[in-house]
């Protein structure tokens, strides 16, 4: 939804604009997905595996079996790709192709649609505001624009440090809490900027939050 800035007068007198005042614009909405140019995408490869004889090796004995169909176990093991290096990478994608037996167009269209899987590294501690319409209407853009100002970045930046990623999401299924977000994994409810400030803070401490995405 997209918010408008007011005026508000400040004379009586009708039809005059010299003594109005105009808030400043606010900043556009961000959309919860990343456009990117995959077609065009360069893959850079590195001479060691990124799924490595071990990874493989697990994926045969506790993913595979549970799925009727090789395909059926990409998204499991992209999670775990995931969670071991913080991204998937393109050459990644192409290995586990290898290792399904299905082409890297499926696995590459997978890892576009999904929040979840990043092809760039992601922070240690990766912060995602709601912005369904409950929380817009409790003020999940003020949380936002917050962590903006605080962590120096834009949603689907990190940080310089690779500490925080920052991300706006759609629903999370909280709506009776809201405002809400996810730091990692953990969701926290009825936010301020209070909060935000202090969960932040822990994760700068070392604490709290800042396990692997």
């Amino acid at each position: 939804m997209w918010s408008r800035c007011s005026v508000h007068s400040t004379s009586s007198r009708p039809n005059s604009t010299a003594d109005q005042s105009v808030s400043p614009p606010p900043r556009e909405p961000q959309m919860s997905w990343k456009v990117v140019d995959s077609a065009n995408a360069e893959i850079e490869l590195r001479s060691e595996p990124w799924c490595t004889e071990a990874m493989k090796a697990s994926w045969a004995s506790d993913i595979l079996p549970r799925y009727e169909t090789r395909h059926g176990a990409l998204m499991p093991i992209l999670h775990e790709v995931q969670h071991a290096y913080r991204h998937v990478s393109y050459q990644a994608m192409m290995e586990i192709a290898s290792f399904l037996q299905i082409p890297p167009a499926e696995v590459l269209d997978t890892v576009s649609f999904y929040e979840e899987y990043t092809t760039e590294p992601v922070g240690k501690c990766v912060i995602g505001i709601c912005q369904s319409i409950a929380c817009e209407v409790c003020g999940h853009q003020k949380l936002l624009d917050h962590c903006r100002d605080s962590l120096g970045i834009e949603p689907h930046e990190t940080t310089k440090d690779g500490v925080f990623t920052l991300l706006a999401l759609e629903c999370l299924g909280s709506c009776d809490t809201a405002p809400v977000a996810l730091f990692n994994e953990t969701l926290h409810e009825n936010l301020t900027l209070e909060t935000i400030d202090e969960l932040i803070a822990k994760v700068r401490a070392g604490s709290g939050d800042d396990e692997g995405h």
